[in-house]
């Protein structure tokens, strides 16, 4: 299941951010020991902005509250009902401020919130009560987004600087950074004057997962309820995704589907193609798909259900340890 060749080398801006991602789990902060928990997530974002690698720094006991509301995200309706459900039985009309849309938006959520266990709720007469099951946590300390872009010349770079300076300028992010390839030239001053200078870069090199500062960012900030509001969806988003969701998305129940180890991180290979593939390369119209044979998923332990499983069942270890280490953080 695991390609360790000396081939499977970063050949894509895809496996580049995977082991940015990874950098990230293992050693945020770049420039200082870490003080909150950080968990890590890619492509995740809002309508107008999608995020390439997106660190949440969070307080380890707020995460411990977070936790006892269950391992997926919340989306904005449920937020809303989680967040203001009540400590003692109330209508749900009663017990919830109006939403700024339809209550029957609001009674869908609550069913879908009691059916994940994130509220109770209870029939009196024909009214639905809802009740807490737990406080929602004020567990997000920091939320900061990365740029990967391994080629960064200088016009890519002024391709990059209006995405990086609306990400300065939005009010969701505290920290905002490119990451670029490490390579024995000193970084251009173009690469560096064509981004606002709020923005940080970073050097990675992607063969050995080490990376350099080359800029230090600046601190951004953020206020107002609306922004609150969307910092929360963004942090639910990460958390319930992480990065290793890269799977969700591809297919590794095809026979040439294997990982590798590049810069400390497990990416995905492709025998057929001989190379790290990309997430769009990976899909059932790849002309290269096979499903695995039938034979494969009857071998029992540590492949039972076919390779395809065994490596969600691998991603999602690593994801639990990562969580579990970050829960614990004093």
């Amino acid at each position: 299941m695991t390609n360790t060749s000396a081939d499977a080398g970063p050949s894509s801006e895809f496996t580049f951010e995977l082991v940015t991602c990874r950098w990230a789990e293992r050693e945020w902060p770049p420039d200082g020991p870490r003080a909150d928990a950080a968990l890590v997530a890619r492509q995740v974002g809002t309508r107008k902005r999608r995020w390439d690698t997106l660190v949440v720094e969070a307080d380890a006991a707020g995460l411990r509250e977070r936790d006892r509301l269950g391992s997926e995200e919340l989306d904005s309706d449920l937020l809303h009902v989680v967040r203001h459900a009540p400590a003692e039985w109330a209508w749900y009309r009663d017990g919830l401020p109006h939403p700024g849309y339809p209550w029957r938006y609001v009674r869908e959520a609550v069913h879908r919130a009691a059916a994940r266990g994130v509220v109770e709720t209870r029939r009196r007469g024909n009214r639905i009560e809802l009740r807490r099951v737990a406080p929602y946590p004020d567990w997000v300390s920091r939320i900061v987004a990365i740029e990967n872009k391994p080629d960064l010349d200088a016009s890519a770079a002024r391709a990059l600087a209006a995405q990086i300076q609306y990400d300065v300028d939005c009010g969701l992010l505290d920290e905002v950074w490119v990451a670029t390839r490490a390579t024995d030239d000193a970084v251009p001053a173009v690469l560096l004057e064509e981004f606002p200078v709020e923005a940080g870069v970073l050097a990675l090199d992607p063969a050995s997962g080490t990376m350099e500062v080359l800029w230090h960012p600046s601190r951004l900030s953020s206020s107002g309820e609306d922004s609150a509001d969307r910092r929360r969806v963004i942090a639910e988003r990460a958390y319930g995704r992480g990065w290793r969701s890269y799977v969700d998305t591809m297919r590794p129940d095809c026979r040439h589907f294997e990982l590798t180890e590049v810069g400390g991180a497990f990416v995905p290979y492709c025998a057929a193609k001989g190379r790290c593939q990309t997430g769009a390369e990976c899909a059932g119209s790849c002309t290269a798909f096979e499903p695995e044979p039938p034979g494969w998923r009857t071998r029992g332990w540590p492949i039972e259900g076919g390779p395809g499983k065994g490596v969600r069942r691998v991603l999602a270890r690593r994801r639990d340890r990562v969580r579990e280490r970050e829960r614990e953080r004093e």
